[in-house]
């Protein structure tokens, strides 16, 4: 068996194995090529991150005006349920000023806190059931908004 002295050996091959040539020009192409993908795909993500951001604006936006609009809808409703208060204030101050006995003041008494509780657990009712949809309608779009980004990272 011949082997082959250290002066017979070439360049690619060493004990008899070949060496990859190392080309230029072809490690410039997959080097542009692969330069090229980069870009593409930074343009890729970057165009979904500019749609993301802008659902994400449209949604809060949205969510600011449901707010406003809701905030609107509640003040409403805490001015009247503050108005019929006072109405049944002053009205049962009107019927006091005509009491002619102690005996009636404290019936007509017991009977104006009895409806004032009856009414301030309907009112309490009535003002959560508002802020509770308030809360729903003003958080629906951004929960839209990231329920559709989520499904469209799971799709990705």
């Amino acid at each position: 068996m011949e082997t082959m002295s250290t002066a017979e050996k070439t360049p690619d091959t060493i004990e008899g194995t070949a060496l990859p040539t190392f080309d230029p020009s072809k490690a410039a192409a997959e080097f542009r090529a692969a330069a090229e993908k980069g870009v593409e795909q930074s343009k890729e993500v970057l165009a979904k991150f500019k749609a993301g951001s802008e659902e994400a604006q449209k949604a809060l936006e949205s969510s600011f005006e449901t707010a406003k609009a809701v905030g609107s809808d509640l003040s409403l409703k805490t001015i009247a349920v503050l108005r019929a208060n006072t109405e049944a204030a002053f009205s049962h101050f009107e019927a006091l000023v005509a009491v002619k006995s102690p005996s009636e003041f404290v019936e007509l008494q017991t009977a104006f806190v009895r409806k004032q509780v009856e009414t301030a657990v309907e009112q309490a009712k009535e003002l959560q059931a508002v802020a509770t949809k308030a809360v729903v309608d003003v958080s629906k779009p951004i929960k839209s908004a990231f329920e559709k980004a989520v499904k469209e990272l799971k799709v990705a």
